[in-house]
């Protein structure tokens, strides 16, 4: 975020912070609708001396929520970042190394790398099930390092970031947050409202470079299709987590519409005859979301898909609030990215939000 010269005066920092004010109008929610908001689902084990000054991520989901609680307190990445995902946030984050990662798809750091690492906490979010909360346990009985994880469902988001927020000392940042999560949150119960069941259409998503990869039903990786009213074709396989998909199913499905956070394959669907035998992809409805700095679908499953929900709802139900309107759409979600990485919405996004712009 550019600062301006302490030598600009009272007048232009007062001038400067009514503008974010304006900016971050659309993110704001009734104060009825966050006294309703539930505590966050926690799981602590141990706990700090002091207020955490390195923090652990011990999977994507969390690094990125320290990325936009507190930036300053993450020890680093549990993944490697393109270099254009790094040039979307803050310098601080972008000289972070690798550390590696305890949850998720096998842990790829050792318990003596943690501890030589001396994190003041290990943090975990998303997932809340028994093989999470066991894998928790037996990483700070081996270690004694203090664990928190912390439920990270879409509608856990609200309480995750104020809690987080509380634990780091920086409450003020944590309540932003959440209300800006809250009013994404608020926006799709708005368009849900009015869209009954049997209008709502259905989806596919494609992961991957061919695009034959989907969550099945109850899939945190498919989760925000549901929430955002589509019905997920892929959830009538089975449930669990991700699954190969056959050509010859999805054409069996043939969904309404068809989502990807692949450029590459998104580009390769539209002229391939194969894929323009989908109704989707021949009616234009194959949508391909942004990823910078992280996925807004998807990758990882964390706070990074809250500008992904009114980006969806637009592709879902283009006409269900005037608050989905290019114009409208596009000023909501620059704020929204500007809050959670104090950067600016890159160009190209923003021109693709609202192409008249």
């Amino acid at each position: 975020m550019e600062c301006l010269p302490q030598r600009a005066g009272g007048s232009r920092m007062r001038r400067r912070a009514l503008l974010q004010a304006f900016a971050l109008a659309p993110l704001l929610v009734a104060s009825a609708e966050l006294l309703a908001m539930p505590a966050a689902r926690v799981l602590r084990l141990g706990a700090p001396k002091a207020t955490p000054k390195r923090v652990f991520a011990a999977g994507p989901p969390a690094a990125v929520l320290m990325a936009a609680v507190a930036p300053d307190r993450l020890l680093g990445w549990p993944m490697k970042l393109s270099p254009e995902a790094l040039a979307q946030l803050p310098p601080s984050l972008r000289d972070l190394p690798v550390v590696g990662r305890l949850a998720g798809r096998g842990s790829t750091v050792s318990l003596e790398r943690l501890l030589s690492m001396q994190p003041d906490l290990v943090l975990d979010a998303g997932d809340f099930d028994a093989n999470y909360r066991d894998g928790a346990e037996r990483v700070w009985k081996q270690t004694a390092i203090p664990f928190e994880l912390i439920a990270g469902r879409l509608p856990d988001h609200p309480a995750q970031l104020r809690h987080l927020g509380t634990l780091l000392d920086v409450p003020a940042r944590g309540e932003a947050l959440a209300r800006a999560a809250e009013a994404q949150l608020a926006l799709v119960r708005e368009v849900l409202a009015v869209r009954p069941a049997a209008a709502r259409p259905t989806v596919y998503y494609g992961r991957g470079s061919d695009g034959l990869e989907s969550g099945l039903s109850g899939s945190i990786n498919t989760e925000v299709i549901e929430f955002c009213g589509g019905r997920n074709v892929a959830a009538s396989a089975g449930s669990g987590g991700l699954a190969r998909v056959s050509f010859e199913q999805l054409l069996a499905w043939d969904p309404d519409v068809i989502l990807t956070q692949d450029a590459g394959f998104a580009a390769r669907a539209t002229q391939d005859p194969r894929w323009r035998a989908l109704r989707a992809v021949r009616e234009g409805r194959l949508h391909c979301a942004p990823v910078l700095p992280f996925g807004w679908l998807d990758g990882p499953p964390g706070v990074n898909r809250l500008p992904g929900l009114p980006w969806l709802l637009s592709k879902l139900h283009p006409a269900a609030t005037p608050a989905l309107a290019p114009a409208a759409l596009r000023t909501r979600v620059a704020a929204l990215h500007q809050l959670l990485w104090g950067q600016a919405l890159p160009a190209d996004i923003a021109r693709r939000l609202d192409p008249r712009a």
